[in-house]
This record gives structure tokens, C-alpha cells and sequence, in this order.
């Protein structure tokens, strides 16, 4: 099981690949400015903060769900968010089988396809 110290570095390790992406449709799908919420469900710990000019800022962790509604949420268990960044997890995959959940605005969601 990922240690929370571990989800945190990959969320970070995420932020660091979307500002160093070349691609012009990853880099401007990044570029929107929405709130953001990553629930690790087994360590029922919520990471919150934005995406905002291409970088993940997280500002807060909290225990327990989310708080407040962010415009994209995400919940995953900790081995699967470390998994999902290092590039042995496919998105579309996990996504499809309930590994993990994004909820997001239809108009969000159009951008997002283009990074995940």
C-alpha cells in the first residue's frame, strides 16, 4: 500500500510532467484553471488544490472525503495513483473498471481526455 508521502511525490511527479510537456494539445488542455480533488480511498485522505497554467498545486490534505465539491475529482487508492503517473497503469483501463474515479464537468472532460 502507497504511503501517503508516496501519493503526494506522484501527484507532484504528475505536475512536473504536465509543465515539461512539448505537446501543444497536452500543454493546452493543462493550461485551464479548475479546482482539483484526488481522494486516496485507502488512505482516506483528500488531496485539493488546482490546475492551474499547467501545474498541480495542491494546498491542503485532509482526512476524509472532500470537504467541498472541486470542479475535477478524482479517487483512487494510493497504489493505483503511483501506478497511474509511473506509466504502469493505463487511465482508460482503470477508469473503465472502477479502479478509479474521475468526475468532472462535460466541457472538463473534453479537455482532460487530451492528458490522460
Amino acid at each position: 500500500m502507497a504511503t501517503l508521502q508516496e501519493c503526494r511525490e506522484a501527484l507532484d511527479r504528475l505536475s512536473e510532467n504536465l509543465t515539461r510537456s512539448d505537446h501543444d494539445g497536452v500543454r493546452g488542455a493543462a493550461a485551464f484553471d479548475r479546482t482539483l480533488s484526488c481522494h486516496v480511498t485507502d488512505l482516506d485522505t483528500t488531496f485539493a488544490g488546482r490546475l492551474s497554467d499547467g501545474r498541480i498545486t495542491v494546498a491542503d490534505t485532509r482526512p476524509g472525503p472532500p470537504q467541498e465539491r472541486a470542479q475535477i475529482r478524482l479517487a483512487m487508492a494510493g497504489d493505483d495513483l503511483v501506478a497511474l503517473v509511473d506509466g504502469e497503469l493505463n487511465f482508460a483501463k482503470a477508469w473503465a473498471s472502477g479502479r478509479v474515479r474521475l468526475e468532472a464537468g462535460f466541457r472538463d472532460l473534453l479537455h482532460l481526455r487530451k492528458l490522460l
